[in-house]
């Protein structure tokens, strides 16, 4: 299936080592990093929608509040597919108080776009317990309408409108917003104003250890020569504000898309790529600099999309992604605390039991001390896809 929302469509929008499965409860073999598989989990499931694109984090008190994507499962409504534009797909959210074992039945609104649906909603908590959360929308026209405008991203009737985040001071129970920040310099995509699209992207931005935001986002510039890339963004308000910094990647021949961004304890910003026209290799930039400047992009030599990358107690990466090749599933490597091992960690297959290539998009929080879960969204058979995960004994 196609996916066609930014996933997918951004691609399109801007050019126009050794496997170690781990079963369920079977111990982790030597080299998989110490990660030994719980058990799998049914964190939403509504054969009404179409529930996808999850993120998580964990409030100070321990609850696990997971935000994710939903629109109506449009197969049940006589259409011959499900896509990943939808006028009526809306930011959800549900809650753990138990550490994953249960969650909340009915699960709360976020936002509703006013214009059109909303994606991908990518959570980060800061340090004063506040949550922000990054979305970006489409708009759907009467398709003459659409037509007539210039220099927009259409897909079908559906207009791209660029990103907004919204923010929450309660433990996710209301949320402000919308903030819109500024388009990337030389923006050329027009939202339905004829305005450049705010900036864009689905992944995590980190907040540094000096207290600013970091935001890689995507962007099709008249600035950057060759195929356009991604940009880094800097809040120094909690996310009220943006300045542009510099430009993370761009090729003439690759495309880099969904980041999310991950800070080492010596400070290097790494941004985990994704990549069109290059295999779907996974690719990384680093910035040494504080977010000055990124230097060349590098293959880190492994297939999968998104990433998400999650610091362990003893200072080890968890970097988990989706894996849309058969068999479809879900993957991660254990990588030391600079990443400097992408390519020779081992992978470990956290799922492969998935029924096509639409699922994925993991993320992950640590639950207590020695247990870790990854977040994802995942269907059998083709069928409803809904919000899955992962609980992991981390060793």
């Amino acid at each position: 299936m196609r996916r066609n929302s930014l996933a997918f469509v951004l691609p399109i929008l801007l050019m126009t080592g050794a496997v170690r499965p781990i079963h369920q409860g079977q111990a982790a073999e030597t080299g998989s990093g110490g990660i030994r598989k719980v058990e799998d989990l049914v964190i939403y499931k509504d054969g009404q929608f179409y529930s996808s694109f999850p993120s998580i984090v964990r409030r100070p008190n321990g609850e696990l509040l997971v935000a994710f994507r939903r629109a109506p499962e449009r197969r049940l409504l006589g259409e011959h597919s499900i896509t990943h534009t939808d006028p009526n797909s809306y930011l959800m959210l549900v809650r753990s108080r138990d550490g994953g074992k249960s969650w909340s039945r009915t699960p709360e609104l976020i936002y509703a776009n006013p214009l059109g649906g909303s994606q991908d909603p990518c959570m980060v908590q800061l340090r004063d317990g506040s949550i922000l959360c990054s979305s970006y929308g489409w708009a759907l026209l009467q398709a003459d309408a659409a037509a007539r405008l210039n220099g927009a991203f259409r897909h079908g009737g559906f207009v791209f409108l660029g990103g907004y985040l919204v923010r929450s001071r309660d433990g996710g129970h209301s949320w402000q917003g919308p903030i819109f920040p500024p388009p990337t310099p030389g923006e050329t995509v027009r939202g339905p104003h004829g305005q450049p699209v705010p900036a864009y992207n689905r992944g995590a931005m980190c907040q540094g250890r000096d207290g600013r935001l970091y935001w890689v986002v995507a962007s099709k510039t008249s600035t950057v020569p060759g195929m356009p890339g991604t940009h880094l963004l800097i809040s120094s308000d909690g996310g009220d504000t943006w300045a542009y910094s510099c430009l993370v990647a761009a090729d003439e021949k690759v495309t880099f898309s969904e980041t999310s961004l991950y800070e080492t304890p010596k400070g290097t910003l790494v941004a985990f790529m994704r990549t069109d026209g290059f295999d779907d290799h996974t690719t990384v930039a680093r910035s040494t600099d504080h977010g000055k400047s990124f230097q060349r992009w590098e293959d880190a030599g492994f297939q999968g999309h998104p990433h998400y990358a999650l610091r362990l107690p003893d200072q080890r990466v968890l970097l988990v992604y989706g894996y849309r090749h058969p068999p479809f599933g879900i993957r991660a490597r254990v990588l030391d605390a600079e990443c400097g091992n992408l390519a020779s960690a081992p992978e470990i297959v956290l799922r492969d039991d998935g029924g096509s290539g639409d699922l994925g998009y993991p993320w992950a929080t640590m639950v207590s001390k020695h247990r870790a879960l990854v977040v994802y969204y995942f269907n059998t058979g083709d069928g409803t896809r809904h919000i899955a995960g992962t609980l992991l004994a981390i060793d």
